[in-house]
């Protein structure tokens, strides 16, 4: 009888340890299934999860997972195409449209020069010509976010003095603050701060950015711009005191197309492309753009950019 209380003990310990090593086996399986998804997720690859295992429970799970990363993938890989295709087709309309419109516009301007015709019909024939420069505005706009898009515009990293560059583009906007009744809040240190930059790209990013400031914060009463830095990195922050951006818009601001109105002003609308086409040339640059807002007490968009040393090379 002794024995086989010992038997059944023995019998019983094999068991609990084989469930215990079988346990340990699959957490660890599970815990590599978790990583690699999550790795196969965030690098955007097509890879599907490979695990070698006698898990009757888990054979069943990795297949469905790997169906669902290949209709993943392939959901991926068509709306790439359809970005293309559209980017393709708006950098072709832009171009085919521009050309013509430019030779209208320029017509206008001759009209306009005909002291005879002025008389006669000038507030119309300066309407058109109104008209026609804000379309070829929108469309050259279009244009560039296409080339941006497709990467067919080339930015090339220079060693840029940022200091000069942010004193240069709120000193253009002068005359419009004076003409709004807005205060100007300038804070750039005197320490030359060098960035990884583009002076044509950055002039077009401050320039979006103050005058986004001044249209649609205007009630604020006050626009800002700052410049800071730490070891690796500057942060040019443009800001007002306006009605701000709510969370629920804080992510729509850089899409395509979306103009503010639901989040400020509904009587100001624009093409809904400055915002996008300024987080595309900061990206351009190897920098991020990031917004923070409180309704009247302070709307920030904030570009990091990546040191250089100041010390002349």
């Amino acid at each position: 009888m002794v024995y086989f209380f010992i038997g059944i003990t023995l019998i019983l310990t094999g068991i609990i340890i084989f469930q215990y090593r079988a346990k340990i086996a699959r957490d660890k399986q599970i815990k590599y299934m978790h990583e690699k998804l999550d790795k196969i997720i965030a690098d955007k690859t097509s890879e599907n999860l490979l695990v070698f295992t006698d898990d009757k429970e888990l054979i069943p799970l990795l297949i469905s997972i790997n169906h669902l990363l290949n209709h993943n993938q392939k959901i991926l890989v068509d709306y790439t195409k359809k970005e293309e295709s559209i980017r393709k087709m708006i950098s072709n309309i832009s171009h085919d449209l521009k050309t013509p419109l430019t030779v209208i516009v320029g017509y206008l301007e001759i009209i306009q020069s005909n002291k005879v015709i002025e008389k006669e019909a000038g507030k119309e024939v300066r309407k058109a010509h109104e008209k026609a420069t804000e379309l070829l505005t929108l469309i050259n706009t279009f244009f560039d976010l296409a080339k941006l898009e497709s990467g067919d515009k080339e930015i090339t990293l220079e060693k840029i003095h940022i200091n000069e560059i942010c004193r240069k583009s709120i000193l253009e906007f002068y005359e419009m603050f004076t003409q709004q009744g807005l205060d100007v809040s300038i804070n750039i240190p005197d320490e030359h701060i060098y960035v990884a930059g583009n002076e044509e790209a950055l002039d077009r990013i401050l320039r979006n950015l103050i005058s986004n400031a001044i249209k649609y914060g205007k009630d604020g009463q006050v626009v800002g711009l700052n410049l800071k830095h730490d070891n690796a990195f500057a942060y040019i922050e443009v800001w007002d005191k306006g009605k701000g951006i709510d969370e629920m818009n804080k992510e729509s601001v850089f899409e395509r197309l979306y103009t503010l109105e639901d989040s400020r002003n509904k009587l100001y609308q624009g093409s809904g492309l400055g915002l996008t086409i300024t987080k595309r040339l900061v990206e351009s640059l190897e920098g991020e753009i990031s917004l923070s807002s409180k309704a009247y007490d302070k709307t920030v968009f904030t570009v990091k950019l990546k040191k250089m040393p100041s010390q002349e090379n």
